[in-house]
């Protein structure tokens, strides 16, 4: 019992101490910027108050090819100049054929970035100012970009569990990336459009390229387009749910920069009007003008460390529950989507017996249902099959134990 309590005590510790981290909310934006208020040369990186919308004086200036960047493996500086077969020495400026896409890790004071036209990871160190280049390996894997610009990366945020996103303006391609010591990268796959989305298409050209991205608190990721159209991403599923588009901005205003504020709203820039900067209410998608004197430079993308709250906060109960329920998750399924019509699932601790597998629609009714038999721990039910017929879409995976009490939900994504 004594042991019992101080796991939960660390637990709760734990918990408090990253929302107390969290609550430490950031009051200023990094902003990509060109060097002349109203330019398209996006190669400078300013910071943006987030209350006065005043901007700071260069705080870098990305386009410097003379300047030699560092190895993110080996933390040495290159000794030889970069070039490229079809942008020569630019290869070597740090925002070399400007910058859409920036996240900040404030637990690292690292400024993670990607060029448009170069497809690399690099981030600035905050506290030297060094640029780190992330080499032997490509990003996104889109390195001949498209002349329509679908396979450049525009969107990047630092989610709420500490690696990093980011998402090409087809919706093509998720990227992961750890933010620690060794930078991996992984391509997570495509993003499937929800079935209530009625036409508008995470993928569209029109509609949803370009603009920036934020994280919640709640495993969710959301794009807001050049377009103004607003996705909200489940990471774990991929699929994207239109939310509406932004209302009460300017006609001519695009949305190319987002970063959360302390007041739980959503700071929005333009990188083609210096009319406003706008803030929005992620409850009901309405901008308003910030009041300010001072006139926003044309912004190409914002980033800063505050998360978006959607999530309601835990009592201490709730945490102890939530705690007993991660220790006795004892059935896990893959792959999530389920591109084949076929699905495992594996018994890690389950109790060996016969169990039911079901599946169910969004309205709760059962499609599919297998009746599996368990005989030790760890085993691997392979090769669950759906209705070649079946239809695309989120469905519920329920296993039930012989008493017919469910053991195990879950959504999966059918594509």
């Amino acid at each position: 019992m004594t042991k019992s309590l101080r796991i939960v005590s660390l637990f709760l510790g734990t918990v408090l101490i990253s929302h107390m981290a969290l609550s430490q909310s950031d009051r200023f934006a990094f902003a990509v910027t060109d060097l002349n208020k109203e330019g398209a040369n996006w190669s400078f990186l300013r910071k943006v108050d987030l209350q006065t919308g005043a901007y700071s004086e260069i705080l870098l200036s990305g386009n410097d090819v003379a300047r030699l960047s560092y190895d993110a493996a080996t933390k040495k500086q290159m000794t030889a100049p970069l070039t490229d077969a079809r942008y020569g020495n630019l290869a070597n400026a740090a925002f070399g054929t400007g910058v859409a896409a920036a996240a900040y890790d404030k637990r690292h004071e690292r400024l993670y970035f990607t060029p448009m036209f170069f497809d690399q990871l690099r981030y600035v160190d905050l506290k030297t100012m060094n640029v780190y280049f992330v080499n032997g390996s490509d990003f996104s894997g889109q390195v001949i970009k498209a002349a329509d610009q679908s396979n450049i990366v525009t969107r990047m945020v630092i989610g709420d569990d500490g690696n990093g996103y980011a998402l090409t303006n087809d919706g093509n391609h998720l990227l992961r990336f750890t933010t620690g010591k060794k930078t991996e990268v992984t391509d997570l796959g495509a993003l499937v459009d929800a079935a209530e989305n009625k036409g508008v298409s995470v993928h569209n050209s029109c509609s949803s390229f370009g603009g920036d991205m934020i994280a919640d608190n709640d495993g969710n990721l959301f794009v807001l387009t050049a377009r103004n159209n607003v996705f909200k991403i489940e990471i774990e599923s991929k699929v994207a749910a239109y939310l509406g588009t932004i209302t009460g901005l300017p006609a001519n205003f695009t949305t190319n920069g987002a970063a959360v504020d302390e007041n739980n709203t959503i700071l929005i820039s333009s990188a083609v009007t210096s009319t406003s900067l706008y803030t929005v209410d992620p409850k009901t998608w309405v901008a308003s003008a910030v009041k300010s004197t001072v006139v926003p430079w044309h912004t190409a993308d914002l980033a800063n460390s505050n998360i978006l709250e959607t999530r309601k906060p835990v009592s201490a109960p709730e945490l102890i529950s939530s705690k007993a329920a991660l220790l006795n998750d004892k059935i896990n399924l893959y792959p999530n989507p389920v591109t084949a019509n076929q699905f495992n699932i594996q018994f890690n601790r389950a109790e060996g017996g016969a169990y039911m597998v079901q599946i169910t629609d969004a309205r709760g009714q059962v499609v599919a249902q297998k009746m599996v038999s368990v005989n030790s721990k760890g085993q691997t039910i392979a090769g669950i099959d759906l209705p070649a017929l079946f239809a695309k879409g989120i469905y519920i995976v329920k296993v039930n134990d012989a008493n017919s009490k469910t053991v195990y939900s879950n959504k999966i994504v059918v594509q």
